[in-house]
Order: C-alpha cells, then sequence, then structure tokens
C-alpha cells in the first residue's frame, strides 16, 4: 500500500513536501481515538530477544529514528507507534530559524538516497520544550546544533542555551557538530574546539535538570579524517561522554548511479541513504577499536535493511537509527526491520540481540 501511494502520489511531490503531507496524516491518525494504542500493539516490538538497554533505560528494540524527520517533537507519540525503539527529534537550535531557501531536500532514487540542505529549519527550543514536556511514554532524544545567525564565538552560549532548556524533557541530549548545512559547524568538531563546548553542554544538562543526570553524546561527520575520529573518541571518554553518534551525512559524491549532471544540478548539502553505508560502517568499526565497550555507539547512515543493521551491531553498534530508509521503506519498514533482526539472533545462536554487539570486533 505505501509503495503504491509512494508511485501514485509521494514521488511526484516535492521531496519537503511528501514529507510534510505524509507526517502530517501519521500525526492525524494518531490522535484518532484508540488508533495510537492500537499501533503501538501492531508495531511495537514484543519479542523479548530484541529488548536492548542504553542510558539507564530498557527499549523494546534496537532501531530508532535519526535527528532529522521531526525537527519540533510534533509526532514523537506517533512514531514511536510505528515500532521504532527510540526516537531523536531535532536538530533544534536555541532561537526560532527559517532554515535555508527551498527547494532544500532532493531525492537520488536511483541510488536510494537524498540530499539535503535544509539548514536547521525548526521553532526554537523552547518550542519543542513545550511540546516535549507532555509526551507520553517512551525514550526520546533531542540533537541540538548552532542558530545559524550566531557568530562561532557565541557558538558555546548558543549550544548551552538550548541544552539547559531542552535537558529536563530529554532521554538523552546530542551535540550536532556534523552538519554540513551551517556555516562554520563543522569546524566545531575539532578537539580543541570541541572540548569546551561540550565541556559546557555537559554543564548546562546538570543545571537544566539537576535530579537526573542526562546522558550526553556526540554526533560526528562521516568526512573526518581517521586521526580526527580518534581523536573524538579519546575527547569523549576523558569527558566521561555516553556516546558517540556514527555518523551524519556526507558531502561525498563518489559512486553515485544519479548522472553527475544531475547530482551536480542540486547543489550543496548532505548525502543520505545507501551510499553512505560503506563509510559510515568504517567510521563504527574504527570507534568501536578505540572505546571498546566504554560508549554507547549509535550507528546511522545507509541503513536499510536487517542485514544492515545486523552488521552494525555486530561491529559494535549498540543501537542503530535510520531516516532515509524509512523514507524509502514506508510505515511497516520498522516492523519488518526489527523482526529480521530477531530472527538473525536466534538463527546465530543468540539469546539477546544485547549478546549480539560487538560480536565480529
Amino acid at each position: 500500500m505505501y509503495r503504491f501511494l509512494y508511485w501514485l502520489v509521494l514521488q511526484r511531490l516535492p521531496a519537503e513536501g511528501a514529507h510534510r503531507v505524509s507526517f502530517a496524516l501519521l500525526r492525524a491518525a494518531a490522535v484518532v481515538p484508540g488508533m495510537r494504542a492500537l499501533l503501538a500493539k501492531l508495531m511495537t516490538p514484543g519479542d523479548p530477544v530484541l529488548r536492548v538497554r542504553a542510558f539507564g533505560r530498557e527499549l523494546p528494540g534496537p532501531l530508532g529514528l535519526a535527528a532529522g524527520f521531526d525537527k519540533d517533537a510534533e509526532g514523537v507519540g506517533a512514531l514511536l507507534a510505528l515500532g521504532f525503539g527510540f526516537v531523536e527529534v531535532g536538530t533544534v537550535t536555541a532561537e526560532a530559524q527559517p532554515g535555508n531557501p527551498k527547494p532544500r531536500l532532493f531525492r537520488l532514487t536511483r541510488d536510494r538516497a537524498l540530499v539535503n540542505r535544509m539548514g536547521f529549519n525548526n521553532r526554537g527550543a523552547e518550542a519543542a520544550a513545550r511540546r516535549l514536556a507532555h509526551r507520553g511514554s517512551g525514550t526520546v532524544g533531542v540533537n541540538i546544533g548552532k542558530t545559524k545567525r550566531v557568530a562561532e564565538d557565541g557558538a558555546i552560549a548558543d549550544f548551552t542555551l538550548s541544552a539547559e532548556t531542552l535537558a529536563p524533557f530529554a532521554d538523552y541530549l546530542v551535540v550536532n557538530v556534523s552538519s554540513p548545512n551551517t556555516p562554520g559547524l563543522r569546524d566545531l568538531q575539532a578537539v580543541d574546539r570541541l572540548r569546551p563546548l561540550l565541556v559546557a553542554v555537559r554543564a548546562a544538562c546538570d543545571l537544566g535538570s539537576p535530579m537526573r543526570r542526562v546522558p550526553l553524546l556526540v554526533k560526528i561527520a562521516p568526512d573526518l579524517a581517521d586521526a580526527d575520529i580518534d581523536a573524538v573518541a579519546d575527547l569523549a571518554l576523558e569527558l566521561g561522554l555516553d556516546g558517540i553518534i556514527a555518523t551524519n551525512t556526507t558531502i561525498s559524491r563518489a559512486g553515485l548511479a544519479t548522472p553527475e549532471a544531475r547530482v551536480a544540478a542540486l547543489g550543496n548539502g548532505g548525502l543520505s541513504g545507501a551510499p553512505l553505508a560503506a563509510r559510515s560502517l568504517a567510521v563504527l568499526r574504527r570507534l568501536r577499536a578505540r572505546v571498546g565497550t566504554r560508549l554507547v555507539l549509535i550507528a546511522v547512515g545507509g541503513i536499510e535493511s536487517a542485514d544492515d543493521a545486523w552488521e552494525r551491531i555486530r561491529a559494535g553498534a549498540t543501537l542503530v537509527q535510520a531516516y532515509t530508509g524509512f523514507i524509502y521503506g514506508g510505515p511497516l519498514w520498522v516492523r519488518r526491520l526489527h523482526r529480521g533482526l530477531a530472527a538473525r539472533t536466534r538463527a546465530a545462536g543468540f539469546s539477546s540481540i544485547e549478546d549480539v554487539v560487538g560480536s565480529d570486533s
């Protein structure tokens, strides 16, 4: 049904318009009396082999929705009802901002990929906090970034304002210094600049949520050199961070099936989806070798199938996330992937998906 709807309607709309329509339909369905509970009953992973513990919480399954889909925390309950083990909202900035000019989201269907230069369009941290205060149960992370108009020397104050505002409502918080769509943001991945930022955000989390320690993670780019990946991993250990998300979108356009002229015409932006899989896996493997089991590693980038997720978990990911795979796969894709993981876990002789983590590293 979803594939028919995608062929008939959604692919004929601009990509951002299709996202807006489909997300609105999902939210509308979820407010029909009894519908959210019915969806959750049908879609939430119930197989005990899939349960995984992370950030002091037990999740029904390891597959989560990556940041970027629900920027303003508008449909957390509906998305959790589709069977995601957790949902990460954002990227949220301290101030509301419109993002980059449209069009800014494009499909590369031959590559099962997307290009986006959204530019952190969102209504700001206070608006997201108001919604999250009434979100109900389920595990929700919040991804924060820098307000575009804020100069680089004001980045720390900008991030800490978001952290303090959102920490009381987040099950974990992610510092996003790896989007290619905010000028100067990726420069903050350099360790000498990242250290004071993370120290300040940790303090802001503790100030905003004094009765509960909010887990703090950093999200890195796939385009980092290996030495820089090692440096970020070492910094995360030094500062006592809780995890690393690997990876964000890439600025590379190598190896695409889409004609080069078509890709060039789309312009700048981050590439997500299948072409990112190999590099994201390589980054994950490098992180696992560096940090072992001391940090929670969340793998994202090019995860389309249970085989992809299985490979990431075996490589050391406690959790996996997807965005583009969900866009192309539709609402039942979440259930299919979780079922596939459960089957692979049992077939490999494991009693729990947690025992699979890092089993080939």
